[in-house]
């Protein structure tokens, strides 16, 4: 059979009664949606989700092999991997234990006598992986990319968003009463007295923390979010904090200066820790500890923390088994330790030239959009394709893998090999400071489906996962290729010059690029873009927030339009492609590009990922886009009074 006659396409999944005209993500995957229920355990299920299923049984075919065996060198990676696996599906020793793994941390919060301590503790949270109101991270300089940063975020909340404290509507108010009632079960499941009072002073507290917490879409903009200040400064921002003692037990003392995201927030918390009392504060506290902690400790503690944070936040309506939560921890903790096996087993050299040739063809769009663009100027046309020509592609794995040698994993003491896991990552992290920035570093693992954009670094970063159908098949046609990995790889490609990713250079480094029409230019059609967005209600009462998902939103439009460029340029002078299931060549690039979003999802999902998500709902990263590109219209004879029609006036076009 020729690859161009293969079922690569899945037009069973189309709705026959819907017209692409009027609803072209209803076309290519209705009829997929009405017949499918998505999984008791799941939020939501399609292409993304059945691929991470896949990788997930690939890992779990790995570990099981290992399982199975006895006599591993101690401290090696099988052991390791092995043992933490072991260590998890250990259900009975969990519930034997029951609180008593994570006494030792909720007996030292309530030995705090005094807020001078917080410095101490706060720190010993950061250490320990639990969330605490100030989060500490180590990254690349946005403004100097040759050296490591410190950078403190605001944190330290249950709820999803600060808003969720806020909002007063019948479902919010409903929201906030099941939160209060999750933690006051957890309080009492500790044995705690007084368990609602305390979970009503942890609400309290949160409320506070959360009144000075920015926005996400204010947290999305790299300028005012890139505050530089030494120690001294942060300092006089927390006076009620010994934020030295805080420096010095998180191991980043000898640093000069610090990054910090928010400073509002510093100055709104340093209120918050003196106006609220020190007992408010160990509540607070021993709930932080008590969530973290409670998906591996005993079963009503885990079936507590199910109900709210997955069951009413997310409509899903049982958990997973516990073979496939085990198979999650073993990914978050060990991640690349397990990919190295992941890809000598799933991940076929010719994927990765293939791959090379895409992407290639991908830059080569993009840098004819820029030199073809007639609303930017010659100098930043310049300073754009320098930017592009310093891109990297990273595809399928590390070339040097994680050196997990410092950690040690038992198979009996689960929540020890957490603490020692955020421990391990904590002093690698921190080992960064002072040493020349690696390259070479990736931050997904080769069997997680996604990509992503790396600013600092200045590359497009493609896990061996994502490389399977339905978003790339070898044996597929390059239609359909294009329209689908080829519209991640463009999207990818996008985020470097998307409203945020522009702001950086081809050095990874924060400066202005721009002169100031051609950004003006830009943000004129960027506003468009969030207007159109702003109009989608993917749920009855609730909006796509179109300032949110900007990025995201320039990144899928930018997708397509370089994908469907890259395409056409690959066929160089063989001419348009013959008819497969009477489709042409441009029609099956859009249908394969909406099937990649075939996803169906909880309404409570699609609510939550509303207020959160960068990301539009899956339905509108197909239609919103393809709204704006002409070749759409073209190959779908879209006329004016159809529903997907947009004036000309009104289509944005970027690149």
């Amino acid at each position: 059979m020729d690859a161009a006659e293969k079922p690569v396409l899945d037009l069973a999944g189309w709705n026959r009664d819907a017209q692409p005209q009027n609803d072209f993500f209803e076309f290519a995957n209705g009829g997929w949606i009405k017949d499918t229920e998505i999984p008791a355990d799941k939020t939501r299920w399609g292409s993304f989700v059945t691929l991470h299923e896949q990788s997930r049984d690939a890992v779990q075919v790995i570990i099981d092999g290992l399982s199975a065996e006895e006599g591993l060198a101690e401290g090696s990676e099988a052991q390791k991997i092995r043992d933490l696996h072991r260590s998890f599906m250990d259900q009975a020793m969990a519930d034997q234990l029951g609180l008593s793994p994570i006494r030792p941390i909720l007996d030292r919060v309530n030995e705090i006598d005094d807020k001078k301590a917080f410095g101490n503790v706060w720190a010993m949270a950061g250490r320990m992986g639990i969330s605490n109101p100030i989060g500490t991270y180590i990254n690349q300089d946005a403004k100097d990319s040759t050296r490591y940063a410190v950078y403190f975020t605001q944190s330290g909340l249950g709820l999803p968003d600060r808003d969720y404290y806020f909002q007063d509507d019948e479902r919010s108010t409903g929201l906030q009463q099941a939160y209060r009632a999750m933690v006051a079960e957890l309080f009492r499941l500790a044995g705690m007295d007084t368990p609602e009072q305390r979970a009503k002073t942890v609400y309290n507290v949160e409320t506070r923390i959360a009144k000075h917490h920015w926005t996400r879409v204010e947290n999305r903009d790299r300028i005012r979010t890139y505050n530089k200040k030494t120690g001294k400064d942060i300092q006089a921002l927390l006076p009620a904090f010994d934020f030295n003692a805080y420096l010095e037990a998180t191991g980043v003392l000898s640093q000069s200066t610090f990054i910090i995201r928010q400073p509002s927030f510093l100055e709104g918390l340093n209120d918050t820790i003196q106006d609220i009392p020190l007992e408010d504060w160990k509540n607070y506290f021993s709930a932080r500890v008590l969530i973290d902690f409670a998906p591996y400790l005993s079963q009503p503690f885990f079936q507590a923390h199910f109900n709210f944070f997955n069951k009413t936040l997310g409509g899903q309506e049982a958990p997973e088994p516990r073979a496939r939560r085990a198979i999650n921890l073993v990914n978050a903790t060990l991640g690349q330790m397990i990919g190295r096996a992941y890809v000598q087993r799933h991940f076929p050299p010719e994927a990765k030239v293939r791959m090379m040739e895409l992407v290639g063809n991908l830059k080569v769009a993009m840098k004819e959009s820029i030199e073809n663009l007639a609303w930017m100027t010659t100098s930043t046309k310049v300073a754009a394709l320098k930017k592009l020509e310093k891109f990297n592609t990273k595809i399928g794995y590390p070339d040097k893998w994680k050196d997990y040698s410092g950690l040690e994993i038992s198979s009996s003491r689960l929540i020890q090999n957490i603490l020692n896991a955020a421990r391990f990552e904590h002093e690698r992290e921190t080992s960064k400071l002072g040493q020349p920035v690696d390259h070479t570093e990736w931050f997904m693992t080769p069997q997680t489906v996604n990509a992503y954009y790396n600013p600092s670094m200045n590359e497009i970063v493609f896990p061996a996962a994502i490389l399977q159908p339905p978003f790339f098949n070898m044996q597929a046609d390059d239609a359909v290729n294009y329209g689908a990995i080829g519209m991640v790889i463009g999207h990818e490609i996008g985020h470097g010059f998307d409203d945020q990713g522009r702001k950086s250079d081809g050095d990874g480094n924060l400066r202005d690029w721009w002169n100031e029409e051609d950004a003006k230019a830009y943000e004129a059609r960027t506003s468009k873009l969030v207007a159109q967005y702003e109009k989608y209600e993917p749920e009855p009462g609730f909006f796509v927030n179109g300032q949110l998902t900007l990025g995201e939103n320039i990144g899928d439009l930018g997708g397509i339009t370089l994908a469907h460029r890259a395409y056409h340029r690959s066929m160089g002078e063989k001419g348009e492609p013959p008819l497969v299931d009477e489709l042409t060549g441009d029609q099956r690039f859009f249908l394969s590009l909406a099937q990649i979003w075939r996803i169906k999802q909880r309404p409570e999902t699609t609510i939550r990922r509303l207020k959160t998500d960068t990301h539009s709902p899956p339905k509108f990263r197909v239609n919103g886009p393809v709204r704006n590109y002409a070749a759409f219209y073209t190959a779908f004879n879209v006329k004016e009074g159809d529903a997907m029609w947009l004036l000309p006036e009104d289509r944005v076009e970027i690149w």
